[in-house]
């Protein structure tokens, strides 16, 4: 009991110092209704979004039984939405959890193990950031059937080194700390050190970072998409549907800019949030916002 109360009082000023970040609060509303659009998508649809009904070719919005209007094909552009909202999120779900596994474990490797360790990883996170991610992306794409599984680990295992800093960074200060000495001198292993004692005292930044890299891969998954490279149609995703409208900008403006307002909202809302995180774990800041 004496342990779970200071915890329940920690948690309660958090979300007091997050609850008064309003663009974050905001940010975590919107970032709640995307979610459980994406989630109820099959409900939620009028329509199958791969039905194709080339009498109703390029209906403007508001059309009755149309409310966001039909594409090239005479497809429904809000059901494409919905789904193209689960397929992009599921992206940047998964991809951030690849993200911030590989940068979480390099970094607690680096940061605790130290000596040659620390200078063969860091190195090699420095090759890393020398490419363009957008290059190394298009590079593997080319050769890796795309597959919502295979983007979403592309997109991870190329966005993680970010990360592998950060927790690096946290851990130098951690491991000398006195509950690591008492850790060491019970004879803990160095693995059970890493993972049961820094690990979960390293949750805070991490926390930060895997919110805002779910609006990264969301992102890149949209520059991929558009360049042909990432979900491939007739399944849709919100960057293959603004792919999908380039050509149609000046007869049909809102095939781009409704799933572009998507991805817009969705960067905007996760990005919020991981501030309003960021402030609310880190009690040298001051919630005066």
């Amino acid at each position: 009991m004496s342990a779970t109360l200071p915890q329940a009082g920690q948690a309660g000023r958090v979300w007091r110092r997050f609850a008064r970040h309003r663009l974050a609060l905001g940010g975590a509303v919107l970032v709640a209704l995307l979610l459980s659009a994406a989630l109820f998508a099959p409900w939620l649809s009028p329509q199958d979004p791969t039905l194709l009904e080339t009498g109703r070719r390029f209906l403007a919005p508001f059309t009755p039984g149309a409310i966001a209007g039909t594409d090239e094909l005479g497809r429904d552009t809000l059901s494409r939405l919905l789904h193209g909202g689960q397929v992009s999120l599921t992206v940047g779900v998964v991809a951030m959890l690849t993200t911030v596994a590989t940068g979480a474990l390099v970094g607690i490797a680096a940061g605790y193990l130290g000596g040659w360790v620390d200078t063969l990883l860091m190195r090699f996170v420095d090759t890393m950031l020398c490419f363009p991610q957008v290059f190394l992306l298009l590079v593997i794409a080319a050769f890796v059937p795309p597959t919502l599984l295979s983007i979403s680990l592309i997109i991870g295992l190329t966005s993680w080194m970010e990360v592998s800093r950060i927790v690096r960074a946290e851990i130098l200060q951690l491991k000398e700390a006195d509950f690591i000495a008492a850790a060491r001198a019970l004879g803990a292993s160095r693995t059970r050190i890493m993972l049961r004692e820094l690990l979960p005292n390293a949750a805070a930044p991490i926390l930060v970072a895997a919110t805002l890299k779910v609006a990264s891969a969301v992102l890149i998954e949209s520059y991929i998409s558009y360049l042909g490279y990432g979900i491939q149609p007739p399944l849709a995703s919100w960057g293959n549907m603004l792919s999908n409208a380039q050509g149609y900008l000046d007869t049909a403006p809102w095939l781009a800019i409704l799933p572009g307002l998507a991805i817009t909202l969705t960067v905007i809302g996760f990005n919020f949030m991981g501030d309003g995180l960021r402030d609310a774990l880190d009690p040298r800041l001051r919630m005066d916002h």
